[in-house]
């Protein structure tokens, strides 16, 4: 990791100590209803950053506030857009500046579970830390606040502001502490749980999702493909932690996308969670994202390489792409396989029927 960069990453975790570390106001405001469906678990949330509704609903208008960039060019929702499930369609993002950026933008749905944040970083795993990258952040630019600091807090100095912000912290004062916990119980409360498969699967209804779909859940569920080995559990990866499961899984992998050297090198300009661990073994290696909702997140993988889900099924049945197949750093789940004609269709409109039509709209 170049030294600029462990210095930037340093300075985000020591103010995000600064900001979990202030004493939390004293809430009398509604309690946060998390409408989660019965049998799922409720996610893990900080003691310092209890969820209310008026925190969230103060959140949810600083989300999509562009008055949060320096320039007021963008928001969060400019790269996090509902209708794509809080992704975007492009490879890469683009920031305030015009920056573009070297990862694709990862989805939002039931991000409250995520046990890491981000695409490839193990030290990561609370939203309030990660918040901090986009909002503060130099290389890339995000929204580009640093030396912009007082300009940007004085836009939500205004009295439509100030009445959110007492009714979700007793106080109408501004400042980036209130600002971060607000948006991270934004980001909590977009919870998926209402797609044909959950229909399906945990409310008994048989007919909710087609016989393709049907035929392609067994595959994704069987050995032969063995998908769910890493997208598993009710949330499709096992980035995941909540309140009957406070142990993490293995939420990194590589999945042979590259292989430059023939000893398993990813491009320099992103190798993945080695720069955050420096460790050897972890070239490559990038977080799981959920599934859900993955019909209308496209472009896939960190980079963004493939445009739709047939690319990215064809990309697991050959166990990798060119050089990568036969990378020493690949995970031993990526052996590839053969699929019959149509069952590649049938695996697609299963993954379709994890679409929540209703979140997304």
């Amino acid at each position: 990791m170049p030294g600029s960069q462990f210095i930037k990453i340093s300075f985000y975790f020591i103010l995000s100590s600064f900001l979990l570390a202030c004493e939390p106001p004293t809430f009398n405001q509604k309690e946060y209803d998390w409408k989660i469906p019965e049998g799922f678990p409720k996610p893990l949330v900080p003691s310092d950053n209890p969820m209310s509704t008026a925190k969230v609903a103060l959140g949810k208008r600083l989300f999509f506030d562009v008055g949060l960039s320096f320039n007021q060019s963008i928001s969060c929702a400019s790269c996090h857009q509902p209708q794509f499930a809080f992704s975007e369609p492009q490879k890469t993002a683009i920031g305030a500046s015009g920056q573009r950026h070297r990862r694709n933008t990862q989805s939002l749905v039931n991000v409250a579970y995520n046990s890491n944040l981000t695409w490839a970083h193990s030290g990561l795993n609370q939203i309030e830390q990660q918040i901090l990258i986009p909002m503060f952040s130099e290389n890339p630019v995000e929204l580009g606040i640093t030396g912009h600091e007082s300009k940007v807090l004085q836009r939500f100095k205004n009295q439509s502001y100030s009445r959110l912000f007492k009714h979700a912290f007793d106080d109408g004062g501004v400042d980036f502490d209130k600002i971060v916990k607000a948006l991270a119980s934004y980001v909590r409360s977009l919870t998926s749980f209402t797609s044909p498969f959950d229909e399906y699967a945990y409310q008994s209804n048989d007919a909710a999702i087609s016989d393709a779909a049907k035929r392609g859940m067994e595959l994704f569920f069987s050995e032969k493909l063995a998908c769910f080995h890493c997208h598993g559990e009710f949330n499709f990866t096992q980035s995941s932690q909540h309140e009957n499961q406070r142990l993490d899984l293995q939420p990194f992998h590589n999945t042979g996308l590259y292989n430059i050297d023939n000893k398993g090198a990813y491009p320099v300009y992103d190798e993945g969670l080695i720069e955050a661990t420096l460790d050897p073994y972890d070239m490559g290696k990038f977080r799981v994202p959920t599934l859900r909702n993955v019909e209308v997140s496209a472009p896939y993988m960190h980079d963004g390489s493939f445009a739709t889900l047939e690319e990215v099924i064809e990309f697991y049945a050959a166990g990798g792409r060119t050089q990568g197949i036969s990378s020493p750093l690949k995970s031993p789940f990526l052996v590839g396989f053969e699929l019959k004609s149509g069952q590649k269709q049938d695996l697609v409109i299963f993954l379709q029927s994890l679409t929540d039509r209703q979140f997304l709209n």
